[in-house]
C-alpha cells in the first residue's frame, strides 16, 4: 500500500523510490546515516544513497525482474522517514 509522505516519487524507469532529506546541519545529516545504517544491517537491505553536506539521496530498487516494488521496500521508506 503505497501511503508514503511527499518526501517519496515512484519512477517507472527505473522502477524505483527516490527521496530526499534535507537537515539543517551536517551532525544531524551524520546521525541519520548512522541510523540508517543499522536500519539497513537490521532488514538486510541497502539503499543507493548519496549524501551532501546538508541532504541526503535516496533510491530504493524494486528487485530485479519485477513489474512492481513489493510492499517491504515501502515499509523501509517509511521507517526511513521515522529516522529524520
Amino acid at each position: 500500500m503505497n501511503d508514503l509522505s511527499d518526501t517519496w516519487r515512484e519512477r517507472q524507469r527505473p522502477l524505483c523510490l527516490e527521496g530526499r532529506f534535507e537537515f539543517s546541519d551536517y551532525t544531524s545529516l551524520r546521525d541519520f546515516l548512522d541510523r540508517a545504517a543499522e536500519l539497513s544491517e537490521k532488514e538486510g537491505y541497502y539503499p543507493d544513497m548519496g549524501f551532501g553536506k546538508d541532504y541526503v539521496n535516496v533510491t530504493i530498487h524494486a528487485n530485479e525482474g519485477e513489474k512492481a516494488i513489493d510492499e517491504s521496500k515501502y515499509e523501509f521508506a517509511r521507517q526511513l522517514e521515522k529516522l529524520v
